[in-house]
């Protein structure tokens, strides 16, 4: 048994111990550790995305009630444990997003679908991509990309990969469900080392000799063709730092799998309740800092026992009836999912006492707020990470741009942006 002042004696004795069990303030670990150097606790930032927006009448707070006093609208009932730690934005929009079928593809990036002369869609880069440029070194991932598992274009997120794009616009995959997920956390890579690192010289061989010979094309190309060029040099760049990273990390294992591995067969409410515990996870392990997290909806209602197609949900202006009814529960099965997202997170101890909550910002949201409708981007944000304004019903001016409130997150938890998409500064009334 431990002394509850345990001596320096005591602690050396249990030191592989101390390795695997959570810091005590009751045994003085707190007080032990802060002797010795401060542990540096990092910052994390989730985008949380979902398609086919929200019910207006029952998921925004009232816009004439601003601040704490606000009275919690039933589609955000669900979180009343957590009214005081999270926050309601309304007047964000993304000015150029005008494709009602969009979905999430322009809600991370602020892109002007047609600023590139000649084409009708064009991307930039997303918030998340933005974040993991700075933070992605120290991990690694430098980002996940997490996708529900029922394909892409059934739960209304549009065109893309995942809620990520990269620096040229082009979209980014993810792991789609749960059990991708946890493999590509925590499964063990069985090739020996050598073995790798010889694959990893093979394939920088095989992009020196594409380089090579793309080079001697360009020569004598037209404008339009050395632009595609150079868009493929910028894949093939990627390509590189991805096997660098690989190469980095090649001699670490991963951590161990803090549960077993999920059914197959998860799906809508079932499958985010367990992508949440695997986020929670990547943090906990340090495994990366950048979570995007594009939810499945039409499994969702499945799952509840909603029978309306999720398009039509969406429409319940005109008929309303069941399509109402569907719509309403649709959000509050989401905030619950989510306060039971925001439980772990306040649950979940760092190395120096903290908070998880504390220590990382959640944004969740959609670039939809109904239909078709694409002013007033539901957003919610949570977390103590980022120097935000909590427990608010925040009303900024009508059409603020959705990129204010991504840079003041970004601003926040220490990426040195000085704007982002089409932002025109930060949102002040987000800051604390």
């Amino acid at each position: 048994m431990f002394s509850a002042n345990p001596t320096r004696r005591q602690v050396l004795r249990s030191a592989t111990a101390a390795v695997a069990l959570p810091f005590l303030e009751s045994l003085g670990f707190r007080r032990f550790a802060s002797a010795a150097t401060p542990v540096e606790v990092p910052k994390r930032i989730v985008f949380l995305g979902f398609g086919w927006g929200v019910t207006e009448e029952s998921w925004y707070p009232d816009k004439n009630v601003p601040g704490a006093d606000y009275e919690l609208p039933d589609g955000l009932r669900p979180l009343a444990r957590h009214k005081s730690d999270f926050s309601i934005v309304q007047g964000l929009r993304n000015k150029f997003s005008v494709e009602g079928h969009a979905g999430s593809t322009w809600w991370l990036t602020g892109a002007n679908p047609y600023a590139q002369p000649g084409q009708s869609y064009c991307n930039t880069i997303s918030a998340d991509q933005v974040a993991a440029n700075e933070f992605g070194r120290f991990t690694r991932f430098a980002s996940l990309q997490l996708n529900h598992s029922e394909g892409n274009d059934s739960s209304g997120h549009g065109p893309g990969l995942s809620l990520a794009w990269d620096a040229s616009g082009k979209p980014i995959g993810g792991e789609n469900g749960p059990l991708a997920t946890y493999h590509r956390l925590f499964s063990k890579d069985s090739m020996p080392i050598e073995h790798r690192r010889k694959l990893i010289a093979q394939k920088r061989s095989v992009l020196d000799t594409v380089l090579e010979n793309a080079r001697s094309v360009k020569r004598g190309l037209g404008e339009d063709d050395v632009q595609k060029l150079d868009e493929y040099f910028d894949g093939i760049r990627n390509i590189e730092t991805r096997l660098s990273k690989d190469e980095k990390w090649m001699d670490k294992p991963r951590p161990e799998a803090p549960f077993g591995e999920p059914n197959s067969s998860l799906s809508g409410r079932d499958e985010i309740k367990m992508m949440y515990e695997l986020m929670v996870a990547a943090f906990r392990t340090d495994s990366t800092r950048v979570i995007t997290y594009r939810q499945p909806v039409s499994s969702l209602l499945t799952s509840i026992g909603n029978k309306v197609a999720p398009h039509d949900m969406s429409h319940y202006h005109s008929t309303r009836g069941e399509k109402l009814v569907c719509s309403q529960v649709r959000d509050s099965t989401q905030s619950a999912l989510l306060a039971g997202l925001i439980d772990q997170l306040k649950e979940t101890r760092e190395a120096d006492g903290s908070r998880l909550f504390d220590n990382m910002v959640l944004a969740y949201g959609s670039n939809i707020s109904t239909g078709h409708n694409l002013t007033n981007c539901p957003t919610l944000i949570t977390g103590g990470g980022a120097g935000i304004n909590l427990g608010k019903n925040i009303v900024v001016e009508k059409d603020t741009p959705l990129c204010n409130a991504w840079l003041t997150l970004l601003q926040g938890i220490g990426v040195p942006a000085q704007r982002h998409g089409d932002s025109t500064g930060v949102v002040p009334a987000m800051l604390s």
